[in-house]
């Protein structure tokens, strides 16, 4: 049992070694490859910082203190406060649900891929919410970017066929750790990869909070406007994409879809 175990991983280690070491010569759609999730992880660091900063001292990104909220206010018995975070946790699924959806519609079309279509609907939302006035309630902003994050999320799901997250950390972290401890006991070079891949993930992210925290203290509500430079820079290299070299791909689907 043992020899076996100790056979598995390092059969289990080349293939990964192989693997990752040919992500570099193989072709990835546009929106598999690392430098556009670095691009959208940084919003969704600055989307975080931002609802943090300004709109209501919350971090809209994903759900789990949604979730929390409303178990206590059911434990407490407070009905109406509860049903408030159905709002944002709806918000959160039906962006899962149209992500999930709207790529068939969109890519048998063969003009854009889901993916260029996605980022221009954020650059969209996220220019009209800078146009709300800073005395608006938070709950309008709040909602949005649940749903615009629920949307990117499920989006943009693997770099270079390495599972990734562009809106929160935890998995990140995780990865971290993981990889950590196999490179190190192992020795294996394609865990190093993903540890570094992980990091510069988080990095990022860290990256997009200061800007947004920066901006925020400047231009108040309008400092949203500053994730449109990121975003515009992944969308016209997408879009670029779907118009020359992946023009006949259109109809792919990305890996972990």
């Amino acid at each position: 049992m043992g020899e076996g175990y100790i056979s598995y991983t390092k059969n289990n280690g080349e293939i990964m070694k192989k693997q990752l070491a040919s992500f570099d010569e193989e072709e990835l759609l546009e929106c598999e490859k690392f430098r556009t999730f670095l691009m959208m992880i940084a919003v969704g660091g600055f989307l975080g910082a931002y609802t943090f900063n300004l709109k209501g001292g919350v971090f809209c990104n994903a759900q789990t203190a949604n979730f929390v909220m409303l178990a206590l206010q059911l434990g407490e018995r407070n009905w109406r406060k509860a049903l408030y975070y159905v709002i944002p946790i709806t918000a959160y699924l039906l962006g899962a649900v149209l992500s999930e959806f709207l790529p068939k519609k969109i890519n048998k079309f063969e003009v854009l891929r889901w993916d260029t279509a996605f980022v221009a609907f954020e650059m969209m939302s996220l220019l009209a919410l800078g146009f709300v006035p800073d005395n608006a309630p938070s709950q309008i902003c709040q909602v949005s970017i649940n749903f615009i994050a629920s949307m990117q999320y499920n989006t943009f799901r693997q770099a270079k066929r390495v599972p990734m997250a562009t809106t929160f950390c935890t998995n990140h972290l995780r990865q971290i750790g993981i990889s950590l401890v196999k490179w190190l006991h192992h020795g294996d070079r394609g865990c190093r990869d993903r540890l570094f891949m992980h990091m510069l993930m988080l990095i990022s992210f860290v990256g997009g909070g200061i800007v947004s925290t920066v901006l925020c203290l400047h231009f108040k509500g309008k400092a949203i406007w500053g994730a449109e430079v990121l975003l515009l820079i992944v969308f016209v290299d997408l879009l670029h994409a779907d118009l020359s070299y992946e023009k006949d791909k259109l109809h792919v689907v990305p890996h972990g879809h």
